[in-house]
C-alpha cells in the first residue's frame, strides 16, 4: 500500500480525509483483539545483555528508539488527537510489543479444534525498519529522521512504503512495516473508535450496567489543545 500525502496547503483537508479513512480502518483492525491473545498484561522486565554486548540465550531483545518512534507517530497518527494522546499511543504500542509472547498458544476459536499458535516476534524486524527510515532520511535528506520537518518525514515514509501493497490496514502482528503496525495498533484502540464514531463508545472497556441502555456521550474537546477526549 503506497502512502501518499497531499501538498502542505491542503493539510486540513488531508487530515479530514485521513480521519474518515481511519473510521473504516478501525473496523478492519478490530481483529487485533483476537491476535492480541497471548500478550502479557504487563510488559516484562527488560533483559540484561551479556557482558560482550550480545543478548543471552532464551531472552528477547527489547526497546525502541523512542525519539524515532515519536517522530514516526507524528507522520502516521492524526494531528487532531493531540500530542498527549499521540504519546500515549506510542507508549501503548511499545508496551504491547514488549509484552508480546511469541508463538504462544491461541485461545480456541469457534469452528476448529486444533491448537494454533501466534506468529513469531515482529519486533526485531520493526526495529530494523525504524533504523532503515533514519538511514533513508540521511541519504535522501542529509539529516536524521528526527531532525526533518513534517513534510520531509512524510516523504521519507512514503518512499519506504512505496513497495508495500495491502487492500486494507492489517492487524499489527501482520503489518509488513512498523509504520503500518503503529497506525493499526492505534486504530484498534478505544480512543480511535471513539474518534471514528464521534462518541465515547470505548469498546473493550468496562462500563456500568446502567449505562448499557444509554446513548454514548459525545466527544469533548480539550480547551488547550483542541484534541477530543
Amino acid at each position: 500500500m503506497s502512502v501518499e500525502r497531499k501538498p502542505s496547503d491542503s493539510t486540513t483537508a488531508s487530515r479530514r480525509d485521513f480521519l474518515r479513512t481511519a473510521g473504516t480502518l478501525a473496523a478492519g483492525a478490530a481483529s487485533t483483539a483476537v491476535l492480541s491473545t497471548g500478550v502479557a498484561a504487563c510488559a516484562p522486565t527488560q533483559r540484561e545483555a551479556a557482558a560482550d554486548g550480545t543478548v543471552s540465550a532464551g531472552s528477547r531483545a527489547s526497546g525502541f528508539d523512542r525519539a524515532m518512534l515519536d517522530a514516526l507517530a507524528e507522520v502516521m497518527l492524526p494531528a487532531s488527537i493531540g500530542v498527549a494522546a499521540r504519546n500515549d499511543a506510542v507508549a501503548a504500542f511499545v508496551a504491547w510489543t514488549e509484552g508480546y509472547d511469541p508463538v504462544a498458544e491461541e485461545m480456541h476459536g469457534y469452528g476448529y479444534a486444533d491448537v494454533r499458535y501466534l506468529p513469531a516476534d515482529p519486533a526485531p524486524g520493526w526495529r530494523a525498519q525504524l533504523e532503515a527510515l533514519d538511514t533513508l532520511a540521511q541519504r535522501t535528506r542529509h539529516k536524521p529522521f528526527t531532525q526533518l520537518d513534517g513534510q520531509q518525514r512524510e516523504g521519507v515514509v512514503s518512499a519506504a512504503l512505496r513497495s508495500v501493497r495491502a487492500e486494507r490496514l492489517p492487524p499489527p502482528l501482520s503489518a509488513p512495516h512498523i509504520a503500518l503496525a503503529l497506525l493499526s495498533h492505534w486504530a484498534a484502540s478505544p480512543g480511535a473508535w471513539n474518534l471514528a464514531l464521534g462518541a465515547q463508545v470505548s469498546p473493550g472497556t468496562c462500563r456500568p450496567l446502567g449505562d448499557a441502555v444509554r446513548a454514548p456521550l459525545p466527544l469533548v474537546k480539550t480547551p488547550t489543545t483542541g484534541a477530543t477526549s
